[in-house]
Order: structure tokens, then sequence, then C-alpha cells
């Protein structure tokens, strides 16, 4: 009894906050990683555009870096999924802008999985020597595979795609988006290890050479290297200069309705080119060598409907020039996007099959499943496109016109192709109509100024409702257009044929640095399952 009586005595002489604050604090550490994780997966999401915070990446992949040190896999992959939802969720929200947030939710709910898993392996590798390497290499697995699966692959989002303002941006040249993106994260997760050294070394007054060079390394080298890159980097004409007309008409209304009025959006097209050439008999604008329409500026099948047909011939006829038009049509019972070379005397002579179309924009993959979730997303998807199979590249007035159309310009494989194939200059034709004024436009016209350095060409971005933009292979933005307001681009643009290093390489960075990320998870793999089997002996 007096042994309990002084215990309990002991106890009310305790200060009355202890119990409260060691559960706060219990609180904190249960709540603090999971919070952070989204909170730096939020700072991701503003570093992309139409924000130029490009430098926010860093600091996102060093916090990233922190929240995973020393965890399990199984922590890393609830953590790599909160930051992948923060990143995310914000990034895409333009995707149910018009069909509300069901698809836009699932589709971060499996895109949010892929980072999750890069978050596991991230928290695997934490533990080794040179880990920045590791992480940044998994970082760049892990986009791989979100540009390949599901349904094709979604590479929104990529690192690269953020940086078309950075420092960066030359390594486009060098490696290609994978070799951009691999420089950034590396130099996030190493700006992480080099303060965690520092507070090391504050702590226990040594830190090993070996782990701080490797952070200095990882922060170093990458700004170095693109430093070292910029001699890639040029707008110099290699074979003369040819004066495009980029041609934005407008349509009636945004949203996914806009095709209801096919034949008013190819008439203000064919307007807008009218008023060019108008503009050009006057002596007020220079005489294009070829003028570039948007993807759907002729929803109405030109080759079916005379009336189409003639609205087309009388715009390339007023113009004097051939013309890239954006058509919808159908052939061989095969439902095509389809780019279509406009002849003025000829007619149509060429024409360029859009080959990566959209799922559930263009395409209805699982009909069945998703009619018997909701029948209105069946039915805004009547019947699927079919792919093409062949580059496209078009010439026009003696200059060859790679044709990346518009969700094709997320692909390294399908931008590279027309390059390979002999573009001297490229031109992504889009139609943005359907996502109204949010951030898909800028985070597409970004892309396009990455392709322009990575390939180092002349870029034209036509889009039915804006932002349309010419862009030298520099990644310069030198002519862009309002949103929703017919307009048209006049602009004498360098023609280039040689080949940069990340055009020559193609996919092999790429597939490097996924042997890179496989070589460390294999390594922080045999290392627990050797301390496993040290602890059980």
């Amino acid at each position: 009894m007096t042994v309990t009586a002084t215990s309990v005595g002991e106890s009310d002489q305790l200060p009355p906050q202890t119990v409260p604050a060691s559960r706060a604090a219990r609180l904190v550490r249960r709540l603090g990683p999971p919070l952070a994780a989204a909170l730096f997966g939020v700072l991701l999401y503003v570093s992309f555009p139409p924000r130029t915070l490009w430098w926010l990446a860093v600091p996102a992949f060093a916090g990233f870096g922190w929240v995973l040190h020393g965890r399990s896999w199984k922590a890393g992959l609830g953590l790599g999924y909160l930051f992948g939802l923060g990143f995310l969720l914000p990034l895409l929200v333009w995707t149910g802008v018009e069909v509300g947030p069901g698809p836009w939710l699932a589709l971060v709910v499996i895109e949010a999985v892929f980072v999750a898993l890069v978050g596991a392996g991230v928290a695997a590798v934490s533990r080794l020597p040179g880990r920045p390497l590791w992480a940044a290499a998994l970082w760049i697995a892990g986009e791989a595979a979100r540009a390949r699966v599901p349904f094709k692959g979604f590479p929104w989002g990529k690192i690269a795609f953020g940086q078309a303002d950075g420092v960066f941006l030359p390594l486009a040249a060098l490696g290609g988006t994978p070799v951009l993106g691999f420089a950034v994260v590396l130099c996030g997760f190493g700006l992480y290890e080099a303060v965690r050294l520092l507070l090391e070394r504050r702590r226990t007054g040594s830190v090993r050479r070996s782990a701080a060079a490797v952070a200095l390394l990882s922060v170093a080298v990458p700004v170095a290297g693109a430093l070292a890159a910029r001699p890639l980097v040029s707008a110099r004409a290699e074979n003369g200069t040819a004066t495009v007309a980029v041609i934005q008409g407008n349509v009636p209304r945004a949203g996914l309705d806009f095709n209801a009025q096919r034949r008013a959006v190819l008439d203000y097209h064919a307007r807008e080119t009218e008023r060019l050439a108008a503009a050009v008999d006057a002596g007020k604008v220079a005489r294009p060598d070829f003028v570039l329409w948007p993807e759907n500026s002729s929803d109405i099948d030109p080759f079916a409907n005379p009336d189409a047909r003639a609205v087309i011939d009388k715009a390339a006829k007023a113009i004097g020039a051939p013309i890239s038009v954006g058509g919808v049509v159908e052939r061989d019972g095969k439902l095509l996007n389809e780019q279509i070379l406009w002849d003025p005397e000829k007619g149509p002579v060429d024409t360029y099959d859009k080959r990566q179309i959209q799922p559930f924009g263009e395409y209805l993959p699982l009909r069945s499943l998703v009619g018997a979730i909701n029948e209105e997303w069946t039915s805004m998807v009547r019947k699927d496109f079919s792919r093409g199979s062949e580059p496209g590249v078009f010439t026009m007035d003696g200059a060859k016109v790679g044709l990346v159309t518009c969700y094709e310009s997320a692909f390294d494989w399908a931008v590279r192709s027309e390059v390979v194939d002999g573009a001297q200059m490229i031109s992504v034709p889009s139609n943005n109509a359907t996502f109204d004024r949010s951030e898909m436009t800028y985070q597409q016209l970004a892309m396009s100024r990455v392709r322009a350095v990575e390939h180092s060409r002349t870029v034209t971005v036509p889009v039915t409702s804006g932002v349309s933009a010419i862009i030298l292979p520099d990644g310069t933005i030198t002519q862009r257009t309002g949103m929703f307001v017919p307009a048209s681009l006049v602009q004498k643009v360098p023609l280039r044929s040689s080949q940069t290093p990340a055009t020559r390489l193609g996919i092999l960075p790429e597939i490097a640095l996924v042997l890179v990320a496989a070589g460390g998870l294999g390594w922080a793999v045999a290392s627990g399952l050797r301390a496993r089997r040290t602890g059980d002996a």
C-alpha cells in the first residue's frame, strides 16, 4: 500500500502539460510526414507552367528525399502516393473541366500509383551510398513506365515539361526529356543530402568524405552539365528560312459541344486565312510560303463533303500557298484525325494520320465497363478513332514540316520520329477548346518549347482557340496569340537539318537510367536480405 501511495503522489507532482505534450508530439510524428509529402507534391506542381517558378522543383524533391529518408519501403509507398496526389491533383484538374470530377479523380488515382512505387524504391535506396543517384534514376524509371501504361501511357507531368524557362533546359538537346528530368531530380535529392550531412557534421563533428562528395556532385554536376550543353542550343538557320503563317480561327464556344458547330469552326479558319490574304495583298504582311491550320479546323470531312472542300479551296487560292488542314475524315470504315496537305491548285495531295490517339477522348478503352458506370461518357466518344502508322512530314514549298498532332507532343518517340524522317521544322496542330481557359494549353505550350530545344527545330503551335505560338529552335517564343480570339501569326523562321545528341540517341538515355534504377534497387534488396540473415544468425 505504501508503494502505491508513493507512486500516486509522484504522479500528482508531474506538470499537468506533460501528458498532452507527449500526445501532441506523437501526433506530429504521425501526421507530419504524410502532410509534408503532400505539400512537397503541391510545391512541385507550382513549379509547372503557366508559372515560371521552375526552380521550385529542386526544393520539392529535396523535401521528398527528406520525407523518405530511412523509411521502410511500405512507408515510402504511402508517402510517395501522397506526394503524387499533391502534384497531380492540381496539375491535371483541367481533365475534368467539361466532364466533371469523376474522370479527373480516376486519372489521378491511377497515375499516383506510379509515384507511390517510386516512393517505395526511393525509401529502399535511402540507406545506400550514392543515394541521390539511385533515387533520381528511380524517378525517371517511374516516368518511363507512366509514358507507356496503361492505354499506351500518359506522360503528362514529366519533370522536363516544367523546365522550359529553367537553366537546365539545354540538357534536353543532350539526352532528351529523361536526361533533363534526371538532372533536376538529382539536384533536388542532392540538395537534401548536402543539408542532411551539414546538420550531421554540426551534431557529430564529422561526416564521411565520400558521402559529402556525392552530395556536392549531385548538385554541381547537373548545373555544370546544363552550362556545358548550352552550345548545343542554336536558332541559326542551316537550310535557309521559310515564312510561315499560323492560323487561329477560334471556335463559337468553349466546351465539348464546340463540335456541334463544326461548319462554323471551318468557316472561322477560312475567314481568318482570307483576312490574312487581304493583308498580304495590301502589302501589310509578308506573303507566307505555307500556312498551318490547327487540329479539328475542319471536322467536316472535305473528301466526302463538297461544301467543305470548296471552303478550303477558296482559302488556299486566296492566300496562294499550301495549307496543312486539320480534318476528321472517314476512310475505309475508319475514323481518322488527319492533317491534310492542301495545295492551292491541286487540292489535297498528302495526309498524316495521328498515331498516338487519346484514350477516353478519341477512343474509349473498356467501353462496356465505362458505359455501365456512366452512359453519358460513352456518348461522348460514339466511334473510336483509328491510329495512323507512318510519320508525317509534309513538303511545303520546299520545306519539310513534321506534323505532331496535339497529344502526341507529350510522347518522345512521336516527335523524334518526324525529325529522323527529315523534318526541318515541326508543327504541333492542336485543339484545346475542350479545356476552356485552363492551364492545359500553357502546359502543352511548354512541352513544345522543350521539344524545340530537344531536336533543335523551329516549332509552330496552331491551336483552334489558343494559345497559338511560334517557337525558335532555342525554345524562345517569338509570337503568341491570346485565347478565344481569331488571330494569325506570320514570321520568317530558320530551317535546320542537323541532329542533336538527343535526336541521335533516342531512347538510349532513358534505358540507361532505368538500368541504373534497377541496379540501385537490386543493391538495396540484396543489402536488406543480407542484414536480415545477419540478424537471424
